[in-house]
């Protein structure tokens, strides 16, 4: 079966399972799974670029997701007035001495022959501006954190439309890579793993305990939309006339009391459906956007020369091509789709929450989504991102209901059934790692494997 059967088959499949939870749950929580396998999907297709096109083991992704999710909310929120009068002014001072210590250190890193001059002066460059910027930097945070730290406690954002966020999560995301990719490139790749895994760990840890940036695990709610709100739909004279069009048998011989409760549920699902569906037309504009960019740049002179590095960088090297310079390119490149899958997951969310930039969901999951669906293909990286999502999502409920199905013979209060209905929500656990097993065996390159031209 060619890759191309193979696609509309599980394309289809995918929409098929998605419209039966819309007709057997309901079509907001599939709208819902439906943005998320999108999101998910953009996530895969940057952790694709790094490993299907370069061989590039990847093991930071939550760090890059984190980035662009702290993107949306320090774009989006607007300025705290009295953080910024309380340490604002003090903050600027501190990242003023940050940079001068870097470009200070830099110079006299360059400008001094190697020896005990350089290395002394450089310990007097960086001692003096660590001390510099902890004297601005200490008391601008407690003051910024301790005002009214209920409600804020920390200096916001800058109250721009949160869209814009998204390549702004991309560049934060970016930054981070090459500053990463500097450092890390020229190590083998299980060097490079435990690397990307531990710095991600340090940005989540920095999300989680700057509260004077994100709030810390006080978390940012009420983020705004780049969508119109439910309740804005409901009151709207344009919508009440569509619903009525659509639920018009529903209304059929209806009046007073009876046709306004029943006008009214109508209303509340059809905005949420509404709603989600913008979202998910937001959020398929940039999946197609950064498909077609990974299909050109795949089936360039450049895609098959990191192909080629891919396979071979000796040979590669040999032939004088800059395989850390394009490690260090495509690393940035992934990492940006990374920032901004991030940054729309926390527009989706409306929230920055810390503490749920957990490497299962924001690692594991992702990888597994590129192994199953193909590596090196970027079709099979949304196909994965499809099908792994909406198994980690579906699974708790088709557990439960399997659960129920086989112990129904049992007595109500019995041990062993009780203790596997209520274990049913880990089958998702299972079913990741029986898909991957199943996958592994059956088809090693994936649903839909990398194809090569010849």
């Amino acid at each position: 079966m060619n890759n191309a059967l193979r696609a509309t088959l599980a394309f289809s499949f995918m929409a098929l399972a998605l419209v039966g939870v819309g007709l057997y749950q309901s079509w907001a929580l599939s709208l819902t799974i439906l943005n998320l396998c999108i999101i998910s999907s953009v996530m895969a297709l940057g952790v694709n670029i790094q490993w299907g096109y370069a061989g590039l083991f990847n093991i930071g992704i939550m760090g890059f997701a984190a980035l662009g999710g702290a993107a949306a909310m320090l774009v989006s929120t607007p300025p705290v007035a009295n953080a910024w009068a309380a340490g604002g002014w003090n903050i600027l001072f501190s990242a003023v001495g940050l940079i001068a210590t870097i470009i200070v250190a830099t110079l006299v890193y360059k400008n001094i022959p190697k020896g005990r001059l350089r290395s002394l002066a450089m310990i007097v460059v960086l001692v003096t501006g660590y001390l510099c910027t902890r004297y601005f930097f200490d008391p601008a945070v407690s003051a910024i954190e301790s005002t009214d730290s209920a409600k804020t406690g920390f200096l916001g954002g800058l109250g721009l439309p949160i869209i814009l966020s998204w390549p702004v999560g991309g560049l934060f995301a970016a930054g981070a890579a090459w500053v990463i990719g500097k450092v890390v490139l020229g190590l083998r790749s299980d060097y490079l793993a435990i690397a990307t895994l531990g710095i991600s760990e340090i940005v989540v840890a920095m999300l989680k305990n700057e509260d004077w940036l994100t709030r810390g695990v006080k978390n940012v709610n009420g983020l705004p939309r780049p969508v119109p709100y439910e309740l804005q739909l409901q009151q709207s004279e344009w919508f009440t006339g569509l619903v009525e069009k659509l639920y018009a048998n529903s209304l059929a011989g209806l009046e007073g009391a009876a046709r306004s409760t029943v006008l009214k549920d109508a209303l509340i699902e059809a905005s949420s459906i509404f709603v989600k569906l913008c979202y998910a037309g937001l959020f398929a504009t940039v999946l197609l956007i950064i498909l077609t960019l990974c299909v050109l740049a795949l089936n360039s002179p450049w895609g098959r020369m990191m192909r080629a590095i891919r396979d071979n960088e000796t040979a590669a090297e040999a032939m004088g091509k800059d395989v850390t310079g394009r490690h260090l390119q495509v690393f940035i490149l992934g990492s940006a789709i990374c920032g901004i899958a991030g940054a729309m997951l926390t527009t989706l969310d409306g929230q920055l929450t810390p503490t749920s930039y957990i490497p299962l969901r924001f690692t594991f999951l992702i990888w597994v989504m590129v192994i199953v669906g193909g590596s090196g293909n970027n079709l099979g990286s949304i196909l994965g991102g499809f099908l792994i999502w909406f198994v980690w999502t579906e699974a708790e409920p088709a557990g439960t209901w399997l659960m129920t199905f086989l112990t129904n013979w049992m007595p109500e209060g019995n041990a062993v059934k009780d203790h596997l209905i209520q274990g049913a929500q880990h089958m998702r656990l299972f079913l990741m790692g029986f898909i991957l097993l199943l996958v592994m065996r059956f088809a090693p390159r994936g649903i839909l494997p990398e194809r090569h031209a010849h």
